[in-house]
């Protein structure tokens, strides 16, 4: 037998697994490692996080990688050598990252590399029945693999889709087996560049768990603040903050098919960003402070997270809302968003389940790692209009 088969097999048997998942967001600020100790699989999984850090990326690879990233025509070598290039760049980020914890690469059992989306082109979005779902991760995992030397699972999204989904959101997946609850309904709220959610109806429910996209988190923030103040986010919230909303141009932002969709549903920047701005108010907005556009896309994103959660919401009297990613850190956002929910619907960080919020999409990716190399299809097979399959592509580093 080949001898990185048999080191896989012997992992896949063990009571508990160290892997470290990596995270990287459309935003762009940095490579999310997360060491997680990760015992058993399935309904009877446990996972403590053990470190975690989010190592910046420099101006450097922003540049390069937004030469591609949601763009339908871009140069082939750029992207050819970005895959490497991100790969590449992982994996030395891996090796700072162990060296600084004191850790050695042979005690680490599996590196989950989510990648870097470059694009997102379900149907629903495309509109094009000709070609079928597809997504696009680059930052190729061998790299990884012989980079680090750990074996690594990657690619986590293309078997989702292989199988009837539309390859996000994919937490539905870690969040049902984690954090499901016999007292409460919880819908898991992640605000990134897209915003999203997971509904967690109570145990015993008739109600069936599943994922979705709401519709913009940061994106459309972070591009208006890259483009016209040369900042990567409005940090705090504050421009918006300083800012009046200006409701006709919010009233227009929200005239879009795709926030009158069924949940579940999927988006990306490719349909949230500048040219969206442009297309709801022509130039109209750039007469405007920047101020008041930074007021009025803060409230863009809130009115569409808040009018998802009622959605789902309205029937149920005992719901929480727990929030994650790097739109918790936006106060305005978070007060604009908690002041338009229902009373009965409560709000609370994912540190109150013992989950740093910032380094929970890698873990979620680092429990896919672990699903597929001990777990089972069954395990996840409840969750609605999310095909049951363990995700992942393995790369040896021999």
């Amino acid at each position: 037998m080949n001898t990185q088969i048999h080191r896989l097999y012997e992992i896949g048997k063990k009571d508990n697994r160290l892997i470290l998942g990596l995270m990287s967001g459309t935003s762009l600020d940095g490579l999310d490692i997360a060491l997680c100790r990760i015992h058993g699989s399935g309904r009877s999984i446990k996972l403590d996080l053990l470190h975690f850090v989010t190592k910046p990326y420099d101006d450097a690879f922003r540049t390069r990688v937004r030469e591609v990233f949601a763009k339908r025509h871009i140069d082939q070598q750029i992207l050819c050598g970005l895959h490497a290039y991100i790969g590449k760049v992982h994996a030395e980020l891996v090796n700072v990252t162990l060296a600084e914890w004191a850790i050695q690469s042979q005690d680490i059992d599996l590196i989950a590399s989510h990648g870097q989306t470059v694009y997102h082109a379900p149907q629903s979005l495309t509109q094009d029945r000709s070609l079928p779902n597809s997504t696009l991760q680059i930052g190729d995992a061998d790299h990884i693999a012989v980079g680090t030397g750990i074996i690594t699972v990657s690619d986590f999204r293309q078997k989702q889709i292989a199988a009837g989904g539309e390859g996000a959101p994919l937490a539905a997946y870690g969040d049902h087996l984690l954090y499901t609850d016999s007292r409460e309904t919880r819908i898991l709220l992640n605000i990134g560049g897209i915003s999203n959610f997971t509904l967690l109806p109570k145990q015993g429910s008739t109600r069936q768990a599943f994922a979705t996209d709401i519709g913009p988190g940061n994106t459309l923030m972070n591009q208006y603040m890259f483009k016209y103040l040369g900042k990567e986010m409005d940090e705090d919230g504050k421009v918006a903050a300083s800012g009046s909303i200006q409701q006709d141009l919010l009233d227009l932002l929200l005239e879009e098919e795709f926030l009158k969709l069924a949940f579940p549903k999927t988006t990306g920047p490719e349909l949230f960003n500048l040219s969206y701005l442009s297309r709801k108010a022509g130039d109209t907005y750039k007469k405007r402070a920047h101020e008041d556009v930074m007021a009025t896309l803060n409230a863009f994103s809130a009115r569409t997270i808040v009018d998802g959660i009622r959605q789902v919401a309205k029937d149920v009297d005992d719901t929480t809302v727990y929030i994650s990613g790097g739109g918790l850190q936006n106060r305005t956002l978070i007060d604009n968003i908690k002041k338009e929910l229902p009373p009965h619907v409560r709000t609370d960080s994912m540190a109150s389940l013992g989950m740093d919020p910032d380094a929970k999409e890698a873990c979620l990716f680092a429990l896919l790692a672990n699903e597929t190399v001990a777990g089972e299809p069954s395990h996840v097979s409840n969750i609605k209009d999310s095909p049951a399959v363990c995700m992942g592509k393995i790369s040896f580093p021999q």
